[in-house]
């Protein structure tokens, strides 16, 4: 691993595969044919027109890619879930190599694979952009959940899929907007989304992804979850002591891991949680965190779209 650092470090001294000012052209050998400049947060690259071997380096770009109808050679995991996407069907996923996780990506395992277009965000890996690039053209998003439509968009239109990218955003936002407008009192409903993660407890706010979904089908949230006051908006922690500050119309809740499941089994099982109004009407829902919460992509927020549907309408 050190070895191949160093050598792409060199490579880099040398100035083969980077130019300046953020630039990065495809390495020798990786890429032929025709390619297109695509601007994005680490600065602009040219990259195929048509991609044929792309890895992944977070959630959303799996998902992304997946609902483009491109299966990536490579993805890096994510975490504590250590998988990807199931909600595609194992069999699209079969011939997907690990390449680490999405913090810590394994840079020997991206070279082997010899991606043309690797697909990644600044929030997790820019400290490892110099190197990614130096492997293959490499494209980076900003940040990851609050931005996730715009991100769509640009990872399509580096896969070479823009329109079927603004087709697919088009279409789940009509369709969230049509399942809020059949609903009839969908502001006044209150969607309470809390995630266990191993050591706390969150709750989601209005520019978290799963909470920018609920938004987009005008279902109204908790006043706790809405951070009026908090510069961050995309979720807060509580405490299992403060467990009913959690309550609303209905309660949807994840676990990201097994140790947070062991986690999330203790507190509902408590209690405080069995005396929240929402569970002792009967609605507070389970569901996918690698839906509400790591999916992050359109694919995902259909599927959310689908618990909607299957709770709010029963």
């Amino acid at each position: 691993m050190r070895r191949l650092v160093a050598a792409l470090t060199a490579a880099v001294a040398l100035g083969v595969g980077l130019t300046a000012c953020g630039e990065s052209d495809p390495v020798a050998g990786t890429t032929t044919g025709e390619t297109r400049e695509i601007t994005h947060a680490m600065g602009t690259t040219k990259v195929p027109a048509e991609p044929k071997r792309v890895v992944v380096l977070d959630t959303d770009k799996i998902d992304t890619a997946l609902s483009l109808g491109v299966t990536p050679v490579g993805a890096a995991t994510a975490g504590e879930a250590k998988s990807w996407p199931t909600y595609f069907g194992q069999e699209k996923l079969a011939g997907i190599k690990e390449v680490g996780v999405l913090t810590e990506p394994d840079l020997e395992a991206i070279n082997a694979l010899k991606p043309d277009l690797i697909l990644g965000s600044k929030f997790r890996q820019e400290k490892f952009y110099d190197e990614l690039a130096a492997i293959a053209p490499t494209v980076f998003t900003e940040k990851v959940g609050v931005t996730w439509k715009e991100n769509l968009l640009l990872d399509g239109k580096a896969l070479g899929k823009e329109q079927q990218a603004k087709d697919l955003l088009t279409t789940y936002e009509t369709r969230a907007k049509e399942f809020g407008a059949k609903l009839g009192d969908a502001a006044t409903r209150k969607i309470s989304i809390v995630r266990f993660i191993p050591g706390a407890i969150r709750v989601y706010g209005p520019d978290s992804f799963s909470g920018i979904v609920v938004g987009d089908t005008g279902l109204g949230r908790p006043e706790r979850q809405l951070l009026a006051a908090k510069e961050d908006k995309r979720f807060d922690l509580v405490s299992a002591e403060r467990i009913n500050e959690v309550d609303g119309d209905v309660i949807f809740v994840t676990a990201y891991g097994e140790k947070a499941a062991g986690e999330q089994a203790k507190v509902t099982g408590g209690t405080l949680w069995k005396g929240l109004s929402a569970v002792k009407a009967n609605k507070a829902h389970v569901v996918s965190d690698e839906v509400w919460m790591t999916g992050i992509g359109v694919g995902a927020a259909n599927k959310i779209l689908d618990d909607l549907e299957k709770h709010l309408t029963a």
